[in-house]
């Protein structure tokens, strides 16, 4: 079976051309005044699930099917790296399904090229360590927003019998055996602690990772290794039980809906003062970031069983303070599409990020645009909302902080241009198709 790669004009792929992105990519996002969004809006999967979930079939030798992949970069960036690895990948991007045969994987080396386009491709590392007892990586790259100690991942692997080595801007790293230990994290980082779990998932004995994140990413995770044979429990508090198996088998798994794709599109709606319906949303699993909207006035409405979100924006949104913290917290990757709308909200709002230091930067950006945004010190923002945002030139440093400055380009007067286009297409699935489907203005452009 080939690749099939489906693009706006549904082109095929053969699997030599993979990934998606060796093409000419646009340049820069236009985004012109676009009020009222209204529509129902279909989800993606989450990309936040997909990569650590396909990296996880590093663990396994066989053919599995993942189901809900989403397209964008970043996902097709990790497919990539599998089948660098000798992973036969074959990708329908129309049905959103990934056959992923494992079966003759052997590599563990992946190049510096690969490993500085996403950051989640550290997390190669504790399958790699798993079935190999080495791995050959080069340090990660993505977005500017501040450190992801590798040490929270290294130090305890260190403690598993990992020896590494640091050679430039690579680390090697090879265990004779891999041992069960108890694991303490000093931050429930979602990636040491995805890799920790990996590698134990194969190791003799009971591993515990203590002080783990608990996203409901890492859940879903969580769910397919134990559909792959995998033996997991979560004690209290915040601890993995890991009982090391020999095998793990292949796996036909489903991805859980993007979480973070669908607060973008709630705040899209609310900017805009629009009407926006989303039937897909896990809203069970969205609990603070719906309170704070509904703190700013607008009706947030669930449906049963906690999936499915409508939001009706209030037409005089109020100031609102919001905190960043690992989930069940504020998510740190709405916080900037959140600021962009509290830069029209009545009163003053406080922003704390307490999870990457430098991931404030895109309120200078959003201060060209007429926000009147204060910065005191590197994790606060101060935001006194305005009237009106004016339409500029402004540049995305990061994922999220494209978003925010497309959203804020849908309620800003006249035509916005959004510099760093890759970052939106790391992060997401042709999210500039689903605005338009509601009624946004926008585009990407070549120049």
């Amino acid at each position: 079976m080939g690749i099939i790669m489906s693009n706006a004009s549904h082109q095929k792929y053969e699997e030599k051309t993979f990934p998606l992105n060796e093409h000419k990519q646009p340049s820069y996002i236009r985004v012109q005044q676009s009020l009222h969004l209204d529509g129902e809006v279909e989800l993606s999967g989450a990309k936040n699930a997909a990569m650590v979930n396909l990296l996880s079939l590093i663990l396994t030798q066989g053919k599995s099917i993942i189901r809900n992949v989403p397209a964008s970069d970043d996902v097709c960036n990790i497919m990539e790296l599998l089948k660098t690895l000798g992973a036969v990948v074959c990708y329908d991007q129309e049905l959103h399904v990934a056959q992923i045969d494992t079966t003759h994987l052997e590599g563990t080396y992946v190049s510096a090229d690969l490993m500085k386009k996403t950051r989640a491709s550290i997390l190669a590392l504790g399958p790699l360590l798993a079935r190999f007892k080495k791995a050959h990586l080069a340090f990660p790259g993505g977005d500017v927003i501040g450190a992801r100690p590798l040490d929270y991942h290294i130090k305890n692997l260190e403690k598993m019998g990992v020896v590494f080595i640091e050679n430039g801007d690579e680390i090697i790293a090879s265990t004779e055996q891999l041992i069960h230990r108890n694991l303490l994290l000093e931050y429930p980082s979602v990636g040491a602690t995805e890799n920790l779990v990996m590698a134990a998932t194969l190791t003799e004995g009971v591993t515990r990772i203590i002080n783990a994140a608990l996203e409901p990413e890492v859940f879903d995770f969580l769910d397919q290794l134990k559909k792959m044979g995998a033996q997991i429990e979560i004690e209290v508090p915040m601890t993995i039980k890991v009982t090391g198996v020999k095998i793990l088998k292949p796996v036909d798994y489903e991805l859980m809906y993007d979480r973070l794709e669908a607060g973008s599109l709630l705040l899209a709606g609310a900017i805009t003062g629009g009407y926006i319906s989303l039937p897909q949303a896990p809203a069970h699993m969205m609990g603070l970031f719906l309170m704070k909207l509904q703190e700013v006035g607008h009706t947030v409405l669930i449906g049963k069983n906690g999936t499915g979100v409508k939001i009706k924006a209030t037409k005089n949104p109020r100031a609102v303070d919001i905190k960043t913290a690992p989930y069940p917290g504020f998510p740190t990757d709405l916080q900037a599409p959140f600021m962009a709308m509290l830069s029209l909200a009545r009163g003053k709002s406080l922003v704390k990020e307490a999870v990457f230091e430098h991931r404030l930067m895109h309120g200078r950006e959003l201060i060209k645009m007429g926000a009147q945004i204060e910065i005191p010190q590197y994790d606060a923002a101060v935001i006194y909302g305005v009237d009106t945002l004016y339409g500029s030139t402004v540049i995305a440093s990061d994922i999220r902080a494209s978003c925010a400055l497309v959203l804020a380009g849908l309620a800003a007067c006249g035509t916005t241009k959004v510099i760093g286009i890759n970052h939106w297409k790391r992060g997401y699935e042709f999210l500039e198709k689903k605005l338009q489907s509601v009624g946004a203005v926008i585009d990407l452009f070549e120049e």
